[in-house]
């Protein structure tokens, strides 16, 4: 008899804190280890900590990290902050993303999202009533 997994989503709310990523990081592999979606893990923390990251340095209020699957072997990471703007380059498929120079200390963390997921995009979230409005950037990995 074939059994279906049921999909399953996760939020972990985050304060504007330096130990949240690795926090979120570590939430992360917890849950995929509990889904036995262990090969998942590598892919999913990277694209994770790049995200977690740009929320980190590019916003001042909390964020969140939320992770989904609504099919086996496909996880969605997405990252929710507080602010409304898109980063270069993350808003459009196709859209040209510069990369810093060699000896940049920053500034490659969305290329690696872009290069390393097998999807990824934005969602611009208006203010309406107990949503605080903000941005959703999301990531998916395929095992």
């Amino acid at each position: 008899m074939a059994t279906v997994s049921p999909s399953w989503a996760y939020t972990l709310q985050l304060p504007h804190d330096p130990r949240a990523p690795g926090i979120a990081r570590a939430t992360l592999r917890t849950v995929l280890a509990a889904h036995g979606l262990t090969e998942l893990t590598p892919t999913a923390e990277l694209l994770a900590s790049e995200l977690l990251t740009n929320a980190h340095l590019h916003t001042k209020g909390p964020y969140a990290l939320r992770i989904r699957s609504t099919e086996p072997d496909r996880l969605r990471v997405a990252v929710w902050d507080t602010d409304p703007r898109v980063p270069p380059g993350f808003g459009q498929e196709g859209a040209s993303v510069v990369v810093p120079d060699r000896e940049a200390e920053n500034g490659r963390g969305l290329h690696l999202v872009r290069a390393c997921a097998d999807s990824w995009g934005v969602s611009v979230l208006r203010e309406l009533g107990v949503s605080k409005g903000g941005k959703l950037l999301w990531a998916e990995c395929v095992g």
